[in-house]
């Protein structure tokens, strides 16, 4: 990888709400009747970080990294996989400078929960929460999360080479 000194990821991610799973967005469990269904805890504003992360680095994606063919990965808690994830960044010489999410959903509501999001990933990182933006959105009801059947996630995280 050539040595620069800033680098940019984007991530993406959506995941099915399903009966009979816990919601974990962010870190954090959230009480509501339907979680969201994958291999892993399918968090997937954790998964939308991740995948950020390594598009910085020009890396493979989290599916690659973490398939779903492996049972190792099966029900994995995703804020471990973002710990490893992180500590690639930082064997790269990089740490995060930033980070920047948009988490949409119809429901539940997302915004009361953000704080404690911002307040579990932060120290995993190495980050103040001031360095983590989270916001929480809607699809006015339109498409599959506007309806409720869905919920998906968006990050972008700014990389800086560690002098």
């Amino acid at each position: 990888m050539a040595e620069q000194k800033y680098r940019i990821g984007i991530g993406y991610d959506i995941h099915k709400l399903v009966e009979g799973r816990e919601l974990v967005v962010g870190g954090v469990n959230i009480p509501y009747e339907k979680g969201l269904e994958g291999h892993s805890d399918a968090d997937v504003l954790v998964h939308a970080i991740i995948d950020a992360l390594l598009g910085a680095l020009a890396m493979d994606d989290i599916g690659t990294m973490f398939p779903d063919t492996d049972d190792r990965f099966k029900n994995a808690n995703s804020v471990i996989l973002l710990k490893r994830v992180y500590d690639k960044v930082q064997a790269q010489g990089y740490w995060i400078n930033n980070i920047d999410c948009n988490i949409i959903a119809q429901a539940p509501k997302m915004m009361p929960y953000i704080p404690e999001m911002k307040e579990t990933l932060a120290p995993l990182l190495g980050l103040d929460s001031m360095d983590i933006s989270i916001k929480a959105k809607t699809k006015e009801g339109l498409d599959s999360v506007g309806r409720e059947l869905a919920i998906e996630a968006q990050a972008v995280v700014m990389l800086e080479r560690i002098d």
